[in-house]
């Protein structure tokens, strides 16, 4: 453990996360929008058709889903998008020559990640409130998946941006794969309205559980499920596995 370099992890935390503030109106003000467009236009669509899922309104159901899913794409393109600019100015080669393992690097990328997803999720909460009537009913337990979300995710950004070495193959696999993947999440409906087959399908989707023990956080006495929970554990230790080996063996670091 002496081995372990606190104060370059603490600095390289420090200075992604200044990064992420110094690009506010990419980084924020542009997830703020997305939401808000979003409820919007569902918000019409409720009103019009007078949409309910069982006894609440629609647009309370789907609010939760909502943020789950900016908070997905926010935190997987954090750090895939800064490792690939940081691999076409430069500045990753400098890194790496650092006094820091590549394990303390990645490890600063998914703390920093960690606080950014918190501030992400609750800037939103705190934006759609003051347009919408919102309920968080288990603040820790909300906290908590934004913390299993922003670890994920993380992984997964950290992977990617490590192994690629252009905008496209990361911008591949974010729009072939992680939102598609968001958007079937259970974000918009439940999977309980679907035909069986449907159903089971959607049921293989990872991130359906994400979604749905996060949504559970604005439910009076939710009910959490041990068995979800076991695979969002299991999920994301392969994933953070996975990247801490490919980033100790140091699989294409440098073009």
């Amino acid at each position: 453990m002496s081995n372990i370099s606190y104060y370059g992890i603490k600095t390289l935390v420090f200075h992604f996360i200044k990064n992420f503030f110094k690009e506010f109106h990419f980084t924020t003000i542009s997830t703020l929008i997305t939401s808000l467009i979003f409820l919007l236009i569902i918000n019409v669509l409720t009103d019009y058709h007078n949409l309910k899922f069982g006894n609440m309104s629609y647009l309370t159901f789907i609010i939760p889903g909502i943020i789950i899913m900016v908070l997905i794409q926010e935190t997987f393109t954090n750090i895939s998008n800064n490792i690939v600019w940081m691999k076409h100015s430069g500045t990753f080669n400098d890194l790496l020559m650092s006094p820091l393992s590549r394990i303390e690097i990645l490890i600063s990328f998914l703390i920093s990640n960690i606080f950014i997803g918190i501030f992400v999720a609750f800037i939103n909460l705190l934006f759609i409130y003051l347009f919408f009537d919102l309920n968080l009913f288990n603040i820790s337990r909300f906290i908590y998946y934004i913390t299993l979300i922003s670890l994920l995710f993380g992984s997964m950004g950290a992977i990617v941006g490590f192994l690629s070495f252009t905008w496209e193959v990361q911008q591949s696999f974010l729009n072939f794969i992680i939102i598609p993947l968001s958007f079937l999440s259970g974000t918009f409906f439940s999977i309980e309205i679907l035909d069986e087959k449907w159903k089971n399908l959607l049921l293989l989707n990872p991130f359906y559980y994400l979604v749905l023990n996060a949504r559970k956080s604005f439910e009076i006495n939710s009910i959490y499920y041990l068995k979800v929970d076991l695979i969002i554990f299991l999920l994301i230790f392969l994933i953070i596995f996975i990247a801490l080996y490919i980033y100790k063996k140091g699989y294409r670091v440098i073009n």
